[in-house]
């Protein structure tokens, strides 16, 4: 079907006037004349019964308008989504987040965000980092926060936070009174560590390493929720940044104490595709990051 026939049609038809519809569309009535005729030539059917200057709907032309109707209002609101879109009123942003930062950074951030954007829609989802790069270099997400640098050349990347990690322990543990943790304080505790292959376990590792201490290992796990129950049950002492244990430490569950390794720092960056369009929604999160980041590292979080 033709639809500049189907839209001349339709304005003919809800205005009840050739010339009309003629104006609407900026051509000659002839013109809209020439294109009803076509349409009913097409399809062997009459759209319009005349009565003097009046016309009246056939049957048929009753059903067709109905669905042109249909049709050029959709139109109607397809253009005003765009202008929505260009107006940073309306939007979809799919973000993707390490576990630590998915879980315990970012959603103050969305929340913050959603308030001064309510109909920008955002969606965020955890994986570990080695799938986030993977996902974002085809262009699934449309940034994703990772856990360490990863280098890849179709993605930008930039540091945008270094947290520091310290030592969890329940309110009796002898550790609770200390005002840092030295090498050799952790030398034989039972120590929970993340999985082989996550970063907090790569920076523990690298700790020992370094610092050559030897400790045991009572339990490796997934996620920092069941890490946090496992000290609270005295299994071991485990190393964490501060802001995953903020709640804990409010309710007085646990005690966090600095390590006085000044290297032992969490840091997370953001990626996105380097030919990936940065809309104004997104530019407006990424600002908003930055900003919420920097109240952060001011200790007002």
């Amino acid at each position: 079907m033709n639809l500049n026939q189907l839209k001349i049609f339709y304005l003919a038809a809800k205005q009840g006037s050739l010339s009309a519809a003629a104006e609407t569309l900026c051509i000659t009535q002839p013109a809209v004349t020439k294109g009803i005729q076509r349409l009913q030539e097409h399809y062997e059917l009459k759209l319009f019964n005349r009565f003097g200057k009046k016309m009246a709907l056939t049957d048929t032309g009753e059903v067709l308008y109905k669905i042109a109707k249909s049709i050029f209002e959709l139109e109607n609101q397809a253009e005003e989504s765009l202008r929505d879109f260009q107006q940073r009123k309306r939007g979809y942003i799919r973000i993707l987040a390490s576990e630590s930062f998915g879980s315990y950074y970012l959603p103050f951030i969305i929340d913050r965000f959603s308030l001064m954007n309510p109909k920008v829609r955002v969606s965020m989802d955890t994986l570990p980092t080695e799938l986030i790069v993977e996902k974002t270099a085809t262009l699934a997400n449309d940034i994703g926060f990772i856990s360490y640098p990863v280098p890849h050349k179709k993605l930008v990347s930039r540091e945008i936070l270094e947290d520091s990690y310290q030592v969890i322990v329940p309110p009796g543990h002898p550790f609770a009174t200390k005002s840092s943790i030295d090498p050799k304080d952790l030398a034989g505790q039972p120590l929970i560590v993340h999985e082989k292959g996550s970063a907090p376990r790569r920076s523990v590792d690298e700790y020992i390493r370094r610092h050559n201490i030897t400790l045991s290992i009572p339990l490796e796990l997934s996620n920092n929720e069941a890490i946090k129950t496992a000290v609270e049950e005295g299994v071991g002492v485990a190393v964490i940044t501060r802001r995953v244990v903020s709640k804990e430490l409010r309710m007085g569950i646990l005690k966090a104490i600095p390590l006085a390794d000044p290297a032992m720092m969490r840091k997370f960056y953001l990626i996105h595709h380097k030919d990936k369009y940065i809309s104004r929604s997104l530019q407006s999160l990424v600002e908003m990051v930055d900003q919420w980041i920097g109240e952060y590292r001011l200790g007002q979080y």
